[in-house]
């Protein structure tokens, strides 16, 4: 295969866009590709291009970041040098200027373009002081992704950011980590003497000292007790940091295992960037075994699992941002534990196997295999030890007309009884069922079953509900079974999964799509006992996932979908704000049109503060309520699912009102008001 890869930045100037074209001109090498660069002349080059040839073209300095160059090449020089070089496709590294002209030129070619998004150029400007700009570059991110054949997205955010702009052929591709030479066992002894001489709890972050990098804010944590800063890199904004943060120690920029001895050495890594795509130093301070504190927006919501490798702290809030950093400084058995967990998260996510998902991907763009939607909500697993970066991706929009739902209570919707007669319970099955339904054509109407029952374990889904589902001719099946399991004495998380993915490939052979969810937990004390348990189980879910070609709901990726608010005055099934959540989510990964957009309108129409003190209990009341009546069943033997049938045990058109199937020119109000039952 012969590649052009063209780069908006590149060597002698290093960052994330050339760290990963070095690694796919590495990987490409090892795969016998031909390759070759295209990209702005900025210096004298002593690094290896892995066998790659590479055509410097002139370049200006970016005025208020002159590392950064714009090439004033057009459309038609480069697809001489495409033409000249035959290329098969075109990869285009975080593309904006030089990449504009390349997807252009590609078009001209009749050459496919993969557009690799890794830099929110928006944010920046508003960064740098030209928040004006914004918009306009807005429309020119979208209108370029939308040309390219394919767009890769680092993570969620990512997605989600590309959907909003209507960037429909998408598919997630994360970043590789050098787990050999970002390892514990570089921790330096010596290093931490020199910057922590009473020996300080080092506190670090790592990467380009620039606006948008937001390094201003470790102010915060700069006074804090027994607390050593460190500032790993270099830019821009260097000498005005040095002012701001006069007790911390600056290294100046550090690569290669100079850089990995460093990260190694740190107790707790911290980046406070909201603008980041994805955020490679998090996931190499992980490898190092050193546990993370970040801010909740962005790639790095994909990577730390709050309370298991580090924690999220609001956006903007630089109080909640120093009580976490005090939480780990304080604590070092905390800090320990956290790091060998940050370790396990990135385990399998070496850039091998990230080059070959990249050829895939090429490959895709080619026309040799179906380009498809990403899956928006399959993110990396935080505190995972699976390949997350290997995640499966949902088909280009199919019209499903059967589908069947399988698993447990929270599938068969307890305690969503919104807009329901009494004793009975929707649920985000049943709503994606009519997201499903509203947003497809009147001529091919949908039918819904639920086989979900309370209870019900893995056994269950495996020998009565899926066997079910393919007698039923099901060509969707969703699958969130196995917390009841996970709760009980003796779980075998492997095992269950092991089981589960036997019944799924099976459920596959017939053609039937299926969307699997990761089963989740309440955010409370009791349940820290589980997490271990439903972090093995997850695990083994996502490689299912990959292994059977099914897509994949991704709870965990997601904290807000169970946030404190989403959950009933039981604690343990999800109230209507949680159920609609998972709805809209599901639809997302399914690729349902406007899902993105209806997600987004739900909550700025709900009040789910309000939903949640209507629902929430004292401890008192919730006691005699939820908490003896199980303490009781458990007891006796019995369970709460016992002589009960499912509650849609057939398969039935789901009926989407009248007035409903003529809003099409509405789709989004329309389906928005059905998944709500109005």
């Amino acid at each position: 295969m012969k590649v052009v890869l063209l780069a908006e930045s590149f060597l002698p100037h290093m960052n994330g866009v050339t760290h990963s074209l070095l690694q796919t001109l590495r990987h490409l090498e090892r795969r016998g590709h031909d390759a070759l660069v295209i990209a702005p002349r900025s210096g004298p080059i002593d690094h290896t291009l892995y066998g790659a040839r590479a055509v410097l073209l002139p370049s200006v300095p970016l005025p208020s970041y002159p590392d950064v160059r714009v090439t004033l090449a057009g459309a038609h020089r480069l697809a001489e040098v495409m033409r000249a070089h035959d290329a098969d496709v075109v990869h285009l590294a975080s593309p904006f200027v030089l990449g504009w002209r390349g997807v252009l030129a590609a078009e001209s070619l009749g050459i496919p373009s993969v557009a690799v998004y890794q830099t929110d150029i928006p944010s920046y400007a508003e960064r740098y002081g030209v928040p004006g700009a914004a918009p306009a570059l807005t429309r020119h991110l979208g209108r370029l992704h939308r040309r390219a054949t394919l767009t890769l997205a680092p993570s969620s955010s990512a997605v989600e950011r590309l959907e909003s702009l209507g960037v429909d052929r998408l598919r997630l591709w994360r970043r590789g980590v050098d787990t050999e030479r970002f390892s514990p066992d570089r921790r330096d002894d010596a290093w931490r003497r020199a910057l922590a001489p009473n020996g300080e709890v080092l506190v670090g972050y790592v990467g380009r000292l620039a606006p948008e990098k937001q390094v201003e804010d470790l102010h915060a944590i700069s006074t804090l007790s027994g607390v050593r800063l460190v500032v790993i890199g270099d830019g821009p904004s260097r000498a005005q940091l040095e002012r701001l943060l006069p007790d911390a120690r600056f290294t100046g920029f550090l690569g290669g295992d100079e850089l990995a001895r460093a990260m190694a050495s740190l107790d707790v890594f911290v980046h406070p960037g909201e603008s980041e795509t994805f955020c490679q130093t998090v996931q190499e301070a992980m490898a190092s075994g050193v546990p993370v504190v970040a801010t909740g927006r962005g790639g790095p919501v994909d990577l730390v699992q709050n309370s298991a490798n580090g924690w999220l702290y609001r956006p903007g809030d630089l109080d909640d941002l120093r009580d976490r950093v005090r939480d780990l400084a304080g604590d070092g058995a905390k800090r320990r534990a956290f790091g060998e967990r940050a370790r396990d998260s990135v385990a399998g996510r070496g850039w091998d196997r990230l080059g070959d998902e990249l050829i895939g991907h090429y490959e895709a763009a080619m026309g040799r295999a179906t380009v498809t939607t990403a899956d928006a909500a399959a993110s990396p697993p935080p505190g995972r030890a699976s390949n997350a970066a290997s995640a499966p991706h949902a088909p280009t929009r199919r019209r499903w007309r059967r589908y069947v739902a399988i698993g447990d209570s929270l599938t068969e919707g307890l305690c969503d009884t919104s807009r329901v007669p009494a004793g009975e319970y929707r649920g985000w099955a049943d709503r994606l069922a009519m997201l499903l339904a509203v947003t497809g054509s009147a001529n091919e109407p949908v039918a819904y079953a639920n086989l979900a029952v309370r209870s019900r374990k893995v056994r269950d889904a495996v020998e009565v509900q899926l066997p079910q589902a393919a007698e039923l001719g099901a060509d969707l099946v969703s699958v969130l079974i196995g917390a009841n399991d996970l709760v009980g004495r003796r779980a075998d998380p492997e095992g269950l999964a092991r089981d589960l993915g036997q019944a799924v490939s099976r459920l596959r052979s017939t053609g039937c799509d299926v969307l699997l969810v990761t089963p989740f937990l309440p955010r409370r004390p009791v349940t820290r006992f589980y997490a271990r348990r439903f972090r093995a189980y997850n695990a083994r879910l996502r490689e299912l996932a990959g292994a059977t070609g099914s897509m994949l709901l991704d709870v965990d990726a997601h904290p807000d979908l169970v946030d404190d608010e989403r959950w009933a005055e039981d604690r343990v099934h999800l109230n209507a704000a949680g159920h609609r959540g998972i709805a809209y989510a599901a639809a997302r990964v399914l690729g349902v049109r406007d899902a993105s957009v209806l997600g987004e309108l739900d909550r700025a129409v709900h009040e789910q503060e309000e939903e949640f003190a209507r629902t929430a209990v004292g401890d008192a009341e919730w006691l005699l309520r939820h908490a003896v009546p199980w303490v009781r069943r458990r007891l006796a033997g019995r369970a709460a699912g016992d002589g009960r049938v499912p509650k849609r045990a057939q398969l039935l058109p789901v009926i989407v009102p009248a007035t409903e199937r003529t809003s099409r020119t509405a789709p989004v109000a329309a389906a928005q008001r059905a998944v709500r039952g109005e």
